[in-house]
């Protein structure tokens, strides 16, 4: 049995330390703090017994269990992000340990009256009388994804300390700026030669996932003219206006408050403007490739419409890709997919497959040759003050690892 007193101390270990990730920067990892944890992990993974703990000058951390089995297995691999996201401070964390959590409110700061209510967060109901760790509301708790860093070493300090377990050769892989859509980007899939893997970077218990979102970036820049207000008749143009007409001209219901499920969106998450110039950053998100491409030509439609308008360029619109759905890479593998399912049932978890409304490391992953489904980690209300994840949860997804190893064995005996 794995130890909850073992699983909340290792997990506070990791999110006291400060690894929020910049994506204005361009160097790997993209802040230097990422380097205090990604030693302390290499540092761990040799200490537990691990083989082959190699960091590279990237920080990407990967380490070898060895098979204890005299026939051949296949590698498999667990792998997960030790950044955390930028959107919300991840200083100074203070996380807090609620001893069988009694359904009602919890107060994470009193004098700054921030409480996590199960009134607004109805999953909290389904972790009465469980351990909860919150945080103290003035930062978020990082189990996004130091949940799974924290179960892909218990788990695998697990099955070194018992033998018993049989199992073919694991491979385990730490990666940072994840969260700022790097995290696959200079991850050597050859050097981690494994068949297949999984992230551990999903959320409730039960969490299954081998779909997720075709994405895309867009950078919209409007061109205005400033002349004096007094004088402005015929002259000026404030850009914006015209970025209003841009934003209004998109459907209003198919943004992230709107949608749910396999619906896409449009999503505006940073703009900034004066009458000059306004510069509009949106993400585009959906799980059809054919919507996707529609999307994409529905902005570019609307910047070409403007600039009709207006009769010269007042608009133009970048937009890149970032990620594909990866159910693509991973349905002529399903079995591996089955695996995970089957190890959940035997632990008498419900899996919950679904469609990911976002992306993992795995996406990108699995385009590069590593097919790779994505596991609960268990944590809950991600990137923010309300994060929290039970330790029940995050046991069982460390007992979820280790029975996947001993079901890959016993399927190739």
């Amino acid at each position: 049995m794995i130890s909850k007193e073992h699983i909340i101390k290792r997990f506070t270990s990791y999110v006291t330390i400060d690894t929020e990730s910049d994506p204005t920067s361009d160097t790997t990892p993209s802040t230097k703090k990422q380097w205090d944890l990604a030693n302390k992990l290499a540092e761990e993974l040799r200490a537990i017994g691990m083989q082959d703990v190699t960091i590279d000058d990237n920080a990407y951390i990967m380490a070898t269990l060895p098979s204890n089995v005299d026939y051949n297995v296949p590698t498999i691999g667990f792998i997960s992000h030790f950044d955390t996201s930028p959107d919300f401070t991840g200083a100074n964390v203070k996380p807090q340990v609620i001893e069988n959590y009694h359904g009602g409110d919890i107060v994470l700061n009193k004098e700054e009256n921030i409480i996590l209510s199960p009134d607004y967060f109805e999953d909290l109901k389904l972790y009465i009388g469980q351990t909860l760790i919150t945080t103290d509301g003035t930062t978020l708790l990082g189990a996004d994804d130091k949940a799974g860093i924290c179960e892909i070493v218990s788990a695998m300090e697990y099955l070194i300390n018992h033998p018993e377990i049989k199992h073919g050769k694991i491979r385990v892989g730490f990666t940072p700026d994840e969260e700022i859509g790097r995290g696959a980007h200079k991850f050597d899939v050859e050097k981690f030669a494994a068949d297949w893997a999984y992230t551990m970077d999903g959320s409730q218990i039960g969490e299954l996932e081998y779909e997720n979102f075709n994405a895309a970036s867009a950078v919209v820049k409007v061109k205005g003219k400033i002349v004096h207000p007094g004088y402005a008749k015929g002259k000026m143009i404030n850009s914006m206006y015209i970025a209003t007409e841009f934003i209004n001209s998109l459907p209003r219901i198919e943004t992230p408050e709107h949608t749910s499920e396999y619906q896409g969106f449009f999503h505006l998450h940073d703009i900034e403007g004066n009458v000059e110039e306004t510069t509009l950053q949106y993400i585009i998100r959906d799980h059809d490739m054919g919507h996707f491409e529609a999307r994409k030509e529905v902005m570019q439609k609307l910047t070409n419409e403007l600039n009709s308008q207006y009769g010269r360029e007042v608009i133009t619109t970048e937009i890149k890709d970032q990620y594909y759905n990866m159910r693509e890479k991973i349905i002529p593998v399903m079995h591996i997919v089955d695996i995970a399912e089957e190890a959940m049932k035997q632990l008498n978890i419900e899996p919950l497959i679904k469609a990911i409304r976002g992306g993992t490391d795995g996406a990108q992953l699995s385009y590069k040759g590593l097919p790779c489904p994505n596991i609960f980690a268990g944590g809950h209300n991600f990137h923010g003050r309300y994060e929290y994840v039970p330790v029940e949860s995050m046991i069982k997804a460390t007992e979820v690892i280790c029975k996947i190893a001993e079901l890959t064995a016993l399927e190739e005996k």
